[in-house]
């Protein structure tokens, strides 16, 4: 018996969690037990042959376990926020038109959030606005340009430091591609998710558990031939350290051993230490999660948990 009604469209599940909390194992579980097909969350997974340090799901589960959005991009390009809810919005509706569950899985939170409160329609980059405002900034200096953010914008400029170019141009490059400020973009919200949203975040009872985790399957990964995959990204002539896709945790480490920055023990150092890092934040973005059903790692029951809550819907 189907647990979806043909009366109403199917709810939608969000698993968050941090990384290295199981997410992946629930929601293949959930995929054996449900009618639900993967959606993944996450802004590393989107990069094609960037797999052992994102710890994309291999091959074989993904043969069994379909998730879409990942691979999606070269690891040359970029991909923002309202990409991804562009992108997860049309997924769902197919996914909802075919009578199915849409199973989000994912720990990069800002999509998550995104997605459930609707995201403001703010410009795409625009290389020559940026490229004037840093050569402004360069025969100025950055607090001027401050100063001209403060004079069009103060909300913005009071919450961006001056020694902050990267968001400071983004404010200043909204304005002048919209005529509008930051503050005022960031109130409008545009399309997000409707129906019924089941939002879970799983991850271990002891913070301990966790650190253990991460630090195990960091030297898995090390084992798999991390070192290899980045080395092949490094031998390209389009990438280098700034981009997003090399800044993403583990990759930004490697590629530094890779420059000879530091040695190999090192490099492992501060890549579990970085994932620690981003663990930390995903936690503390979910301990502010509004609606929010905790579930723990490696508990028998987590899959009852959302079964049942599916069945209310």
């Amino acid at each position: 018996m189907s647990v979806i009604s043909s009366a109403k469209q199917p709810p939608v599940i969000c698993l968050m969690g941090p990384t290295a909390s199981g997410k992946t194992a629930l929601a293949m579980a959930l995929h054996d037990a449900l009618p639900c097909d993967i959606i993944s969350v996450d802004s590393a997974l989107i990069y094609r042959d960037m797999n052992i340090g994102t710890a994309k799901p291999t091959p074989d589960e993904l043969s069994k376990y379909p998730h879409r959005l990942i691979n999606l991009r070269d690891a040359a390009q970029s991909y923002s926020a309202a990409d991804f809810c562009q992108d997860a919005l049309a997924e769902i509706a197919k996914i909802r038109a075919n009578n199915r569950i849409p199973l989000l899985v994912g720990g990069t939170m800002m999509y998550f959030k995104s997605l459930i409160e609707g995201i403001s329609p703010l410009p795409a980059a625009n290389s020559d606005i940026r490229e004037k405002i840093e050569i402004e900034a360069a025969e100025q200096g950055w607090e001027v340009m401050h100063q001209q953010l403060t004079d069009i914008d103060p909300i913005s400029a009071e919450r961006i430091h001056p020694n902050d170019p990267q968001r400071l141009t983004r404010a200043l490059e909204v304005f002048r591609l919209t005529g509008n400020t930051l503050t005022q973009l960031t109130q409008i919200k545009g399309d997000k998710l409707d129906g019924d949203v089941l939002q879970f975040a799983i991850t271990p009872k002891e913070r301990s558990t966790l650190h253990s985790r991460i630090e195990l399957r960091y030297q898995q990964m090390i084992a798999q031939g991390f070192e290899q995959e980045v080395i092949k990204l490094k031998n390209r002539d389009d990438l280098h350290e700034n981009l997003p896709s090399i800044r993403c945790v583990g990759y930004r480490q490697m590629w530094q051993y890779l420059n000879g920055e530091n040695d190999h023990k090192e490099m492992v150092f501060r890549g579990v230490c970085a994932t620690r890092q981003l663990a930390k934040r995903q936690l503390t973005w979910l301990r502010n999660w509004p609606e929010l059903q905790w579930l723990t790692t490696d508990d028998e029951t987590n899959l009852s948990q959302v079964l049942a809550a599916v069945g209310k819907c």
